[in-house]
This record gives C-alpha cells, structure tokens and sequence, in this order.
C-alpha cells in the first residue's frame, strides 16, 4: 500500500509551487528535440498548479552535465522554448535561481536552469536543498522518471520543504504500476527487451517469481537461446551470462511458468537499413548471421500465448525497430498489446519510441515516461523519491486511477 498526499489535497492559490518534473528529452546533434513526450507527460501538473493561481517554478536535469560546470548543450532553454508553446504562454528560464531575484507572481511560470548542473545535486545534499527550499512554500514530485535517485531535488527536498505532495504523473505511475505489480489478475506476462542479460539479470530474476509467461527479446533473447544450445552467428550475446539465464528459466519451471523462446528469427549479415534480411528456425543460423528480430513464426505464438493473459508488462523492443528490415516483430508485439483486454501497461524510453513509431499510445491502458525507475519497481525495489513522500503522506494510493482522473 503506497500513501502521500497528492497536488489535489494541498492549498495552492497564491502559493510558490515548486514542481520536479523530467524533461529530459532527447536532442539531436543541432539540439532541436526529437521526442516531446516527457513534457507533455508534465503538463497536467503544471497546467493545474497555475489554474489554482499558484506561482509556478519547475525543475529539471537535463543530460549529464558537470556540476559546477553548465555547458550550452546542458541548457534546458530549448526546453523551456516547447514549454511555452505547449502552454500557449511565455516561460521564462532563470540560469542563477538559487539566489532568488526572479518574477514570481501568481499565474506565472519560470523553468529553473539544469538543476544537476548544481554542486551537491546528485550527492542528495541537504544544504543544497536548505538553499533551494527558500524560494517555495509547496514541493511537488511529478518526475518518477527519476524516483530511483536520491537527490537533492528528488528526494532531500521531499523532506525539508514546508509542504510535500506528489503530482498527477507520479500518481498514475504509482498506480498504474501498483495494479499491474502488487494486485495483477492472472495470467500475468512481462515483455522484457534489451541489449544484456547483464544489465536487466535483476529484473528478470524478480519477474521469474510472479509471472506466468516470461518474454526475452532485443539482444538478451540471444543469451537465452545460447543457453537452451542453439547457434547464435555473430549475434550480440553474453557466453558468461548463460548460466544466470538457465537460473531463470529454472525458477520459472519450478512455478509452473514459461520463457517464451522464439521458433524463428530474423537474420542479416549487416545491421543496416538496406540489410538482406532472412527468416530462420532457431536450429539453422548461420556463423555469419546477426539475430535481430523475432520471426512471424515466434510473432504467431506469442501473439496466442498474450490473448490469453489478463496483465501484460512490457519494456524493451524484441528487435532492432528502428531498421524496417527488423521492425516487424515489435510492430506486431505493439499491436497486439495495443489490442489486447488485459490490463496493459508499457514504460522506458525504447518502449514509448516504439509505441509512438507505431501509433498505438492510445490502445494501452498505461504508457510509462520512465526508464529505470520502472525497472527498479519491476524489481521491486522501495524507490527513494517515493519512500520520502511516503513518509510524509496520509492518502491510501489504492484508491486512485491509474489513468489520473
């Protein structure tokens, strides 16, 4: 059970409202961003906090600069630009905010520069937070994306200000990932996609011990397939990591749970979008072929196995998606979520890419903006930023709507 308070149960009006949102976007090489979906994701926070006459400062980390050190790409003034055009008003960014002196009336709005660009930030400093909760009556977390870090903006702050309170984005997380983790209907399957085996080897384990179909793709799903004695090619895999990746498919038998293998995939010589692709059975890849998409085969399967499920989890792609060659399996595996009458929810960066490259947002019942704190909860870890709201909260989190309302 997950309790704080929430932006809906404090008092705004003619207050300073600090809000931690993540806007950290992706840019391109001319630092023009090529993926607004976090600050949108921002928005209902914001929006309400001005509607309630509040005066409204935001923060956010952007990349990662050097502390003490602010470079031109660690700016966030390109953000604060799509900001103001998402609300359809000016929004000013003020580089040296810890020492006060900017606009603050109510009905206003300020974007606070690169808050990791402080000194202390990511060492979760007190005194920095000290500094920082002098400009602001009412603190609010609206950023789960970065819920796993404990720092000074996420979690220290969260502590000292006068009044603490979660935002609608961190609600719906909450929610949205309590009804699929803590209480799920069953059969319950979790997608899980990703270059190592290494990197995601705690969440797979976690996920062997309450799932009922456990699904590997991208490079990990190589691994496995290493493991059960299946050739590989020249295909990203980790030889050390087959033992770990037998474990996990133990733990699952021992349940009476499945990985899913795939029967076919997707081969090529080259990783390129002009690549000859080729469809092969598992038992038949060659020394030079690179796996890089599950085949319609394995897509037939899975897509069977999913209808059956009542909860589905998914973050990572089963393929290389942003190559037409090897785009088909995530596109399928998009649109039979999309489809599905579980109860689905999708989150890390990859994921939402892919969801949006196939147009299927609206079809899924929740859309994450975060990447490791999604993870780390698939883990089942206790996420800091959320502990500290927790600690100073009241509201039983059970009761709230997954989609915000």
């Amino acid at each position: 059970m997950t309790t704080f308070k929430t932006m809906q149960q404090v008092a705004l009006r003619d207050r300073r409202v600090f809000i931690r949102c993540d806007l950290n976007v992706p840019m391109d090489a001319a630092g023009q961003i090529t993926d607004d979906s976090r600050i949108r994701a921002s928005l209902g926070a914001i929006r309400y906090a001005l509607q309630q006459g509040a005066s409204v400062m935001i923060a956010s980390h952007l990349g990662r600069p050097v502390e003490g050190s602010l470079t031109h790409k660690d700016s966030l003034a390109p953000v604060a630009a799509r900001l103001g055009e998402l609300l359809g008003m000016h929004v000013p960014l003020v580089v040296d905010w810890l020492h006060g002196g900017f606009d603050q009336r109510p009905g206003g709005v300020v974007l606070l520069e690169n808050c990791r660009a402080h000194v202390g930030e990511k060492a979760n400093s007190h005194a920095l937070a000290a500094q920082m909760a002098k400009h602001f009556d009412v603190y609010v977390n609206d950023a789960f994306g970065t819920a796993h870090r404990a720092e000074a903006t996420t979690e220290a702050l969260a502590r000292l200000a006068g009044e603490a309170c979660a935002g609608p984005l961190m609600a719906a997380e909450m929610a949205a990932l309590g009804r699929a983790l803590a209480t799920p209907e069953r059969p319950m399957a979790a997608i899980v996609g990703g270059a190592k085996v290494s990197t995601k080897l705690s969440v797979l384990k976690a996920l062997s011990s309450w799932v009922e179909l456990l699904v590997v793709g991208g490079g990990m799903a190589n691994t496995f397939l290493l493991a059960a004695g299946h050739p590989v090619g020249r295909s990203l895999c980790e030889p050390g990591m087959v033992e770990q990746a037998r474990e996990v498919v133990i733990a699952l038998r021992a349940r009476g749970a499945r990985l899913f293998m795939p029967s076919d995939v997707v081969t090529a010589t080259e990783l390129s979008e002009d690549a000859v692709s080729c469809v092969r059975s598992i038992d038949r890849i060659q020394g030079d072929d690179m796996v890089l998409d599950f085949g319609p085969e394995s897509m037939r399967q899975l897509i069977l196995e999913l209808d059956r499920c009542k909860t589905i989890v998914w973050n990572g792609p089963l393929g290389v998606f942003e190559m037409a060659p090897f785009a088909s399996g995530t596109r399928r595996l998009a649109e039979a979520v999309a489809r599905s009458r579980a109860f689905t929810i999708a989150g890390g960066g990859d994921t939402v890419a892919a969801i949006n490259a196939f147009g299927v947002a609206k079809c899924i019942d929740y859309v994450s903006t975060a990447g490791g704190a999604f993870l780390e909860f698939l883990e089942g870890k206790t996420l800091p930023a959320v502990r500290a709201l927790e600690e100073r909260g009241l509201v039983n989190f059970d009761n709230l709507d997954p989609n915000g309302d």
